[in-house]
């Protein structure tokens, strides 16, 4: 069911605010996102999880990505009021260290780690999938995003962790955006055109799984 999402009051400051620079200061963690900024559009401070990141918080800032056949995984306790998002590339791979969050199975540790790390149980959380599109043409055939999606599905069940909405699969990308205190979730399917970076990022997983041989939407609430 489509649930309406409610950003804190807007602050009149465009540019920076006080807990803008306390995101900023925070000591990180590997692997944890870091590109902190004050989206102008919903006036409020946000944090962009790359491929390979991810970001826990107890406080309604935007937690943001944009997924091609990557996947993120979106976590809420409900009763500790505390979520985050993870962002990648491919279900398994050999990655340690500051890439390893790249494949599904180390990020999800990271994620559930660090949420437990903030108070949260295993048994209050609740999960919100997104990304797995077929967005490369000539793609198709290798799957990386029903690999994807199948395999963090699979995992939230064997894990018994309820996923309660997805916007998964299909041939968009998306952009979504993340409330990790209340848990409220947003994503906007984005038109194929424009996306070049996207693309480049899309077509490096798909190396990953075969070795190369040769060289506008709308927004849903959940």
């Amino acid at each position: 069911m489509l649930a309406s999402a409610t950003l804190p009051a807007a602050r009149p400051t465009l540019g920076s605010s006080p807990r803008l620079e306390q995101l900023k200061a925070m000591p990180r963690r590997p692997g944890q996102a870091s590109f902190f900024f004050y989206d102008a559009h919903f006036r409020n401070e946000a944090v962009k999880v790359l491929p390979g990141e991810f970001f826990v918080y107890g406080e309604d800032i935007l937690i943001m990505t944009t997924l091609g056949s990557c996947i993120a995984a979106c976590l809420w306790d409900r009763d500790k009021r505390v979520g985050g998002m993870n962002h990648f590339m491919l279900p398994e791979g050999s990655g340690s260290g500051n890439d390893g969050g790249r494949y599904g199975s180390y990020a999800m540790e990271l994620l559930i780690n660090e949420m437990i790390k903030r108070g949260a149980n295993r048994s209050s959380m609740e999960a919100k999938v997104f990304g797995g599109g077929a967005v490369v043409s000539g793609m198709n055939s290798i799957n990386v995003g029903e690999q994807n999606t199948k395999f963090v599905l699979d995992y939230l069940r064997t894990e018994r962790i309820a996923v309660v909405s997805k916007d998964v699969l299909d041939i968009y990308p998306r952009k979504v955006c993340f409330l990790p205190a209340s848990g409220k979730a947003m994503v906007k399917r984005l038109a194929s055109a424009n996306t070049e970076q996207l693309l480049a990022q899309e077509r490096a997983a798909a190396r990953a799984v075969v070795p190369e041989k040769s060289g506008g939407g709308t927004v849903d609430l959940f």
